[in-house]
């Protein structure tokens, strides 16, 4: 599996809204933009998203890693400042026992279909923490799910697995939820580079 990855932008945004579109709006029609809004807020944005996302990301307020397959998107990881991306689940937990507020957010992950359980979520998650350190690193929170050993359904998994987290580095810090952590690393800033040729690998 030959693949690239490029942030989301202007110019990657015809691919994404491609891929978005071909899953019917993702998740009931989010368009990946429910972790930008206040808790609350989404259901008064509802039949808008496509337009908010899109508008966020002309402002370069919305980031996500794509991967790409020649030129058509196969999946992404989500992140961004903590301040662009509000709305984690379990908020009122994780509140609870917060410490010191992370510089970036991982919130979510969607993968093309017909490409799950290639690694391509794995895949993500690296470029994404790339993208990070070319932005200026810092501390990086996630909030995966702890399903080991039981069958799931992908809706459940949007957040990414903690076992791909812990390979990646991350650390387990706290419970906010029967199965939710919350994970985080220290990504170290690196100069630009152009985007690269990705190696795929075969787990997520």
């Amino acid at each position: 599996m030959s693949l690239t990855s490029n942030g989301l932008s202007t110019t990657t945004w015809p691919a994404f809204a491609r891929l978005v579109e071909k899953h019917n709006g993702i998740f009931g029609g989010c368009w990946c933009i429910s972790f930008h809004l206040e808790p609350g807020e989404n259901k008064q944005m509802a039949g808008r998203y496509r337009e908010l996302k899109e508008t966020r990301v002309r402002e370069g307020r919305a980031h996500a890693a794509l991967v790409f397959d020649g030129p058509e998107a196969v999946g992404w990881c989500q992140f961004g400042p903590t301040a662009e991306l509000p709305n984690i689940r379990s908020k009122k937990e994780y509140e609870q026992g917060l410490g010191a507020v992370p510089d970036w957010r991982i919130t979510c992950f969607f993968i093309d279909r017909e490409r799950r359980g290639e690694g391509i979520a794995s895949l993500a998650l690296r470029e994404a923490l790339r993208l990070i350190a070319q932005a200026g690193g810092g501390t990086v929170e996630a909030y995966p799910e702890d399903y080991t050993g039981e069958r799931t359904s992908n809706s459940f998994l949007c957040s990414g697995t903690l076992g791909m987290f812990e390979k990646t580095g991350f650390k387990k810090t706290r419970k906010i939820a029967m199965r939710r952590w919350v994970v985080v690393r220290k990504v170290s800033p690196t100069r630009v580079t152009r985007p690269r040729r990705l190696t795929g690998a075969r787990s997520s």
